[in-house]
């Protein structure tokens, strides 16, 4: 037995307990589902808190190779915020709780590792927003899209207005917030909103063959890679590209690919 006066063992800090977010973790992958089946899992505040606290863990976990982001049940992924929630909020607490979803969003855009939105019904609203902050999107064919926020007398306030004409287009992205109109997967999938359309029963298999296939990529690679992507402007990006592209000249893991290439091998990357 130890002694009593020996230094206790540090401990993993543990995410909060998850009431309105279901959060597991299988074969690298970290699973986020929304979880108010009975509101169509709507976003309200604690919700969008439970989301920053999963995904704040799967970032810091570098066991996780990337985040599947889905809905419970089989009616949504999100159908947008908590309406009630918001009719009760002045213009102040509205303003607050704009921010505090950008914020969210912006980490799940910016997780450094690939964020797959397995879009499983209702993505209207926040839940739009929340699938246009990840890296990819995919979909079931009964999903279906919209920002209807100017129905209620305000507009997407989660970082729609931005995501979506860079997705889509300006005049797309326009017609779709200035309407309030809502669209099907196909047609998400034909103006390029979504990356493909699968079965229900398939979804979430292809989106952990997605981010397993990314897995299979050099590490340190596919981190730049999405940081030059999400660059705020194309001068930036530009800049930011290069020098990624110098940096990652210099790593083990280029070495181990070019090498493998020449050798028609399989590459063994590290992360190096």
């Amino acid at each position: 037995m130890a002694s009593s006066s020996a230094a206790p063992a540090a401990e993993k800090t543990q995410p909060p307990a998850f009431r309105n977010v279901i959060y597991d973790k299988e074969d690298g992958v970290a699973y986020v589902t929304f979880n108010r089946p009975a509101v169509l899992n709507a976003l309200n505040a604690a919700t969008v808190a439970e989301l920053r606290a999963a995904l704040e863990d799967a970032r810091d976990d570098p066991a996780i190779l990337g985040v599947v982001l889905t809905g419970a049940g089989d009616r949504a992924f999100a159908a947008g915020a908590d309406i009630a929630e918001l009719a009760e909020a002045s213009a102040v607490e509205a303003e607050r709780s704009s921010r505090t979803t950008q914020e969210t969003l912006g980490l799940l855009e910016n997780l450094g590792k690939p964020v797959v939105a397995a879009v499983n019904g209702f993505a209207l609203g926040g839940g739009c927003e929340a699938a246009l902050a990840c890296t990819i999107r995919i979909a079931s064919p009964n999903a279906r899209f919209g920002l209807p926020e100017v129905k209620l007398g305000v507009l997407p306030g989660g970082g729609g207005t931005q995501r979506l004409p860079r997705l889509i287009g300006k005049g797309r992205a326009l017609q779709l917030i200035l309407t309030g109109g809502m669209i099907g997967a196909e047609e998400a999938y034909r103006i390029g909103l979504v990356n493909e359309v699968v079965a229900p029963n398939v979804l979430n298999a292809r989106a952990e063959e997605i981010l397993h296939e990314i897995a299979a990529n050099a590490p340190i690679a596919v981190g730049y890679a999405l940081k030059a992507v999400n660059s705020e402007s194309k001068a930036d990006g530009l800049a930011l590209e290069a020098s990624y592209f110098g940096l990652l000249a210099g790593t083990e893991d280029k070495a181990e690919g070019t090498s493998a290439f020449l050798a028609k091998r399989a590459p063994r990357f590290r992360g190096r």
